[in-house]
């Protein structure tokens, strides 16, 4: 049975204790929640997750860190120096985009060193290896070729999948009625796409869906919907194809309920800012409360080399509307694959972004952490402050760089610091009352 069967059946499992203990929530709510859908725990029954995370209504924000190889870069020893990176400034789960070299050792070895949720993209490798092993184009993959691997994948242990399934040919004539500047830029949308129309057929994950939800059922792997159109610009955001796909990944989540398999549903991508709190809730909306997980979002389009701070400007606007988990951009988002230094700017600025929705959402322990680091700027302590800070190590070398890190005033404000200042006009006035 799958996490959300057991669920179904009353039975609180030892993942849902974890999750439970680690939300600060009763086992029941995480229970109840994951009947109705609202909140998934991604782990195939291969075993492979150490560290659990729950992902859903009500609980901390979450934030996906992509990491894989390339056709120019298929190395994967500076990939698992990735994973060690962001595992250590905070990401809860993983995906593996590999796209060059041997994709399965890379996968089995990444996913051996990975404690943490750890997802893919299958399309990826079916289209690949139409084109290099079986000296194909990508529009001459078959259908049994595409399940080959997501079963393979599911077969290693990858825990969550994304899938686009709401790219079919009645979305692709909604992109031919109102043509968008930037067209279709999920790179699994794409190759669906190109299948679609060269052959004249229907999206094989879609017209074969039951057979997806019988793979994903058979190991408990969590079905992330993909948006394969989302808007990959702002003038193309929130058109009919964006929301043609959403509305059909709204009937698949029941479907894949039916059937016990968890599901989140992804969203954008590139949304101006007053159009993310609407994005999200018309996703919680057509998608039954199923989570989401969004790409940023990003706001602006100009900032190459800085879409990690857009993406974390969009993702906390998006998780104070109450999306549930951040896939994170580095500054070399839309310019390279991005470096190990790249990864941990980037997986920072997404934990920032959490934590700040997270302060939205009422989440306890973010207000907590908020409040300390309060009180220890209050006492000037600075060893606390560097102690409670999102990246110490960034923290403590600022502070050593300003040259007086004994002092209890900042190379900034010296003797005229406003606390230090203000705690001695506060005394006076305090001594006065009396």
């Amino acid at each position: 049975m799958t996490l959300k069967e057991l669920a179904q059946n009353g039975e609180v499992t030892e993942e849902m204790k974890i999750c439970a203990q680690n939300e600060d929530v009763s086992e029941e709510y995480i229970r109840e929640e994951l009947t109705k859908g609202e909140i998934v725990i991604c782990r195939n029954k291969k075993g492979f997750v150490k560290k659990f995370c729950a992902i859903g209504k009500g609980l901390k924000t979450k934030i996906n860190v992509n990491i894989g190889t390339s056709k120019d870069r298929p190395n994967v020893e500076e990939e698992l120096e990735k994973l060690q990176v962001a595992l250590k400034y905070g990401a809860d789960t993983i995906m593996d985009l590999s796209t060059g070299g041997n994709l399965d050792e890379i996968r089995k070895v990444i996913r051996e060193n990975c404690p943490v949720p750890l997802g893919t993209v299958p399309i990826y490798q079916a289209a690949i290896e139409a084109v290099e092993k079986h000296h194909k184009s990508i529009v001459e993959m078959t259908v049994s070729e595409i399940f080959k691997v997501i079963e393979k994948q599911a077969e290693d242990g990858i825990d969550f999948m994304t899938v686009h399934c709401g790219v079919t040919k009645e979305s692709l004539q909604r992109l031919k009625n109102k043509e968008r500047i930037l067209g279709v830029v999920s790179r699994g949308g794409s190759f669906l796409a190109e299948w679609i129309i060269y052959n004249n057929k229907e999206n094989p994950l879609y017209e074969h869906y039951d057979e997806l939800l019988e793979i994903a059922r058979t190991y408990d792997v969590t079905l992330s919907l993909g948006d394969g159109l989302r808007p990959g610009c702002i003038a193309d955001a929130t058109d009919e194809a964006q929301i043609q796909e959403l509305i059909l990944l709204g009937e698949l989540t029941l479907r894949a309920w039916d059937k016990g398999v968890q599901v989140m549903i992804e969203g954008p991508g590139h949304v101006p800012l007053d159009q993310i709190e609407t994005n999200v809730k018309l996703q919680k909306k057509l998608c039954h409360g199923a989570p989401f997980y969004v790409l940023g979002p990003l706001p602006t389009d100009i900032a190459p080399g800085y879409d990690h701070l857009v993406g974390a400007i969009g993702g906390a606007i998006a998780a104070s509307a109450g999306a549930d988990f951040l896939c994170y951009l580095t500054p070399a988002e839309h310019l390279r694959l991005p470096t190990i230094d790249d990864v941990r700017e980037g997986t920072i600025a997404s934990k920032i972004a959490a934590h700040i929705g997270d302060l939205v959402k009422g989440i306890k322990s973010a207000w907590e952490w908020d409040l300390k680091m309060a009180k220890a700027r209050a006492k000037l302590d600075w060893e606390e402050q560097i102690e409670l800070s999102i990246d110490p190590e960034k923290a403590r070398r600022y502070r050593i760089e300003g040259g007086i890190s004994k002092s209890k005033a900042c190379s900034m404000c010296g003797p005229y610091c406003a606390i230090k200042i203000f705690e001695e006009a506060f005394k006076f006035l305090k001594g006065n009352q009396h």
